[in-house]
Formats: C-alpha cells, structure tokens, sequence
C-alpha cells in the first residue's frame, strides 16, 4: 500500500511569498531641511540645501507612485503647472534685446534662467511631497513646530546683524569652488555667509539684518512668512508656561531687528497680516480682535514716541533714496511687458545707464552706479517681465485660488497659513520670492492644504 506524502519543496512553493512593505514618504528631507538650516547656512548651503533635497524627495514620490499610492496635487495645480509653462517659454526669448537695455545674447543669460526655472521646480517638489506626508510621519503640529523654529533662528539672526553687522566668513561649500566661481557676486550672495549689508541709508553706512537669508529683503519677507507659526506653536499648541514665555519673548526681542532692519515692506506685511486676522476673527462674531489690533497699534505708536526706536522709523520712512530706483525700475518692467506680453523674457535684464541718463552705468569707482535690474524690485515686477501677462495670471491666481479654497478654515493654523499667504501678496510689491520666500510660502500652502485633509472642508 503506497502513502501519499507531499514533497517538502512543494509546501514551500505554495506557501503565499510575505508581501513587501508598501513605501511610505519619510519627514526626513523636510525636517532635515527645517530643523538644520542654521547648518546649511553655515556651511555655504542656505539657499541651495532646497535644490539638493528635491532630489531625494522626488525621488521618494516616484517610489511612492510605482508603488500604488495616490501621489495627491495641491489644488488649483494645474494653474501652478501652466505657470511652469511660462517659464519655460521664456527659454526662446532669451535673446532679445529689449528697449533700454544692455545688449546680450541667450547664452548668456541661461545660467540665471537656468537657477530661476530649477528653483521653481524644486520648490513644486517641496510643496507635492509636504502635502503627501502622512501625519504618522510628520505630524501638523511637528510642522508648524519647526517653521516657528525658522522663526527664532531668523531673530537670532537679525541681532547677529544689529550687533555684529560685519560678521562674515568663508564657508566649507564656497571653498570648493573655483576661485573664478567662488568671486562671482550672484554665487557669493547663495554661499558666503554674512550677518548684514551695509547700505548707505539715513546719511551713512546702516547695517540691515540680513542673516541666515542672505539679503536684508529677504530676511524681512521670511520674518512676515514666520511670524505666524511662533506664535500658533507657543501659544495654541502647547499648555507648557516656559513655551508660552519663550514665545512672547521671542516676538517682543523681535521688535529690535525688525525695527532698526528699517525694512519698510516688512512693516507694512506685519500690518496687512494682523489686519488679515483680525478681520477672518471678526466675521466669525470675535469682533474684539479688531479692538485688539487698534489697541496694539496705539501701543506700538506709543512705544515709538518715546523710545528712540520711534527716531530710527521716521528717519527711514522720510528716507527716500530708493524711491526713485524703484519707480524707474517698475517703470521699466511695465514698458517691458508691453513689449512681450504673453510670456515675457524669460529673465531679468539690466538698464543701459541710470534713470537720470544712458551715461550713467557701474564703474570701477562707483560699483553700484546705474544699470538697475529690471524685475529685480519685487516678484510682481518680475512676472510681468519675465514671464509676462501669462506667468503673472498663473502665479498669483495659483496662490488666490488656495485663499478662496482654505477661507474656512479659521483654526489658528490656518489663520497663520491665511496670513503667511497675504504677506507673500504684499510682498510681492517690493520682495522678489525665489528661493527662501517661495519655500516658505510654499509650506504655509502645504499646511492650509494638509488641515484641509484633517477635516477643514472649504
């Protein structure tokens, strides 16, 4: 009589193959690039550590796809993507010579082509992959968490340049450049560390917080991004007191640099943002929050009045020496758009001479003397003249469409998101946005669009 046995190899063909584990984003790239700035600063990679991290990032996003996961898009992408597009375009005008400025040819404005279109799409990276990131990974409040750090770091450098406006040193990244590389004065303002610049303001050198940012401009646009997530994080995420007193400290410590900055754009973003959020509090029946806005600006007036912070105001507000550039320049942007009004330029150019005369232009004794940027005063200005009426409607319409999507959404993280929002809208005026500005803008859309998710339907 034969028995029947299995075979021991079959048993364990037919036994089911463990799956593999599904692949899951990790908060590493964004809390590496968050939590670590002061370090990338330091080592020459402020601004570059964004370019760097999109790598990984997309990298993930692709894996995360092949591996049967919905890669979900922000809304209003697809004006975002046609923004993109513009861009893009703006490749084959290059070469054009607009009226007024210096001539060049397309090979010689690809390098900054190249960093303005890269940055746009390495931040698109930025924002996809934080609106994917699972909360078990990195949760809302971690988030808001490590951009009211950004905060604190970005005060502890503005007194850095208030008390020590000429610190500087050479980083571990500029050295490994070439020489020829490393002196060049757009690298020089992505890798060489500073604390200030020293501009020629209210009759003399003045210093202007610039530090970790680089420019003084975009300190004070990041602080208007900032500011709201310092205090959503010490005063509505926690019930620890020493946060609390961590908190209000901070943002009255940050009153110095914010003040002797003599940033005039910032003074106004830090008002449209309190007018913001009074104004959402007060249309949900919390009208003491306008009183609370009228009773801070008195305060604040009153402060001025009788600190010799309130001389250091008037001084700069009645300074208007860059007014004029600043016209000329807007001026300029406009002309230009009337030439190429659909896509732009596709770059930045510079003005044959000064708004006074062709004559006027950089010298070996006057550095800064004539040949202004055009599209180099603001990021409205530069849409419109470097990628014209298209890129510009795509752009701010992007951005529009995400106030309208997450109005309802009155929680403290979204009315700092709704105002971090409403200070990249003013700033647009007077601050260009790539590449730190952006990225944070960028994260405060992330964080309206992930409170969305929790459960804030618009």
């Amino acid at each position: 009589m034969t028995t029947l046995t299995s075979h021991p190899s079959a048993e364990v063909a037919a036994a089911p193959r463990p799956s593999r584990p599904a692949h899951r984003l990790r908060a590493w790239p964004l809390t590496g690039i968050l939590l670590l700035y002061p370090l990338w600063w330091a080592l020459g990679l402020g601004v570059l550590i964004f370019f760097f991290a999109a790598v990984p990032m997309l990298w993930a996003l692709v894996r995360h796809r092949a591996a049967g996961h919905v890669v979900k898009l922000p809304p209003a992408f697809l004006l975002w993507l046609l923004f993109l597009a513009a861009v893009g375009f703006g490749l084959f005008t290059l070469g054009a010579d607009p009226v007024g400025t210096i001539p060049g040819t397309a090979a010689s404005r690809l390098v900054s082509y190249t960093f303005r279109l890269g940055g746009y799409c390495a931040l698109t990276v930025l924002l996809v992959y934080a609106g994917n990131l699972e909360r078990r990974a990195l949760s809302q409040e971690r988030l808001v968490r490590l951009l009211g750090w950004l905060f604190t770091i970005t005060v502890a450098g503005g007194l850095l340049g208030m008390f020590a406006p000429r610190f500087e040193f050479t980083a571990p990244f500029e050295l490994l450049l070439p020489s020829h590389v490393r002196n060049d004065g757009f690298v020089q303002s992505l890798v060489h560390p500073t604390a200030a610049q020293i501009m020629n303001l209210l009759g003399g050198e003045t210093p202007r917080p610039g530090a970790p940012w680089g420019y003084t401009n975009t300190w004070g646009n990041n602080v208007c991004l900032l500011a709201g997530w310092l205090a959503v994080a010490g005063f509505c995420l926690t019930r620890r007191k020493l946060v609390k007193i961590f908190a209000a400290v901070t943002l009255l410590v940050a009153l110095l640099p914010i003040v002797y900055s003599l940033n005039r754009g910032l003074w106004i973003g830090l008002g449209a943002m309190a007018v913001y959020v009074a104004v959402r509090l007060a249309l949900r029946g919390r009208a003491a929050a306008l009183g609370l806005v009228a009773v801070t600006g008195a305060a604040v007036a009153v402060a001025l009045a009788v600190t010799p912070l309130g001389d250091v105001v008037n001084a700069r507000v009645e300074d208007g020496k860059s007014n004029g550039v600043r016209m000329y320049t807007t001026q300029k942007a406009v002309d230009g758009m009337r030439e190429s009004p659909l896509i732009g330029f596709g770059s930045t150019r510079s003005t044959i001479g000064g708004r006074n005369s062709i004559a006027v232009g950089e010298s070996a004794g006057c550095g800064r003397c004539g040949n202004f940027t055009i599209g180099g005063n603001g990021q409205l200005w530069q849409l419109l003249y470097a990628h014209g009426l298209l890129g510009t409607l795509t752009y701010t319409g992007f951005f529009l469409a995400a106030l309208w999507r997450f109005r309802r959404d009155a929680s403290p993280i979204g009315l700092a998101g709704g105002a971090a929002l409403v200070s990249s809208f003013t700033a647009m005026f007077w601050y260009n946005a790539l590449v730190t500005p952006l990225a944070l803008t960028f994260l405060a859309y992330a964080v309206l669009w992930r409170n969305q998710q929790r459960g804030f339907q618009p």
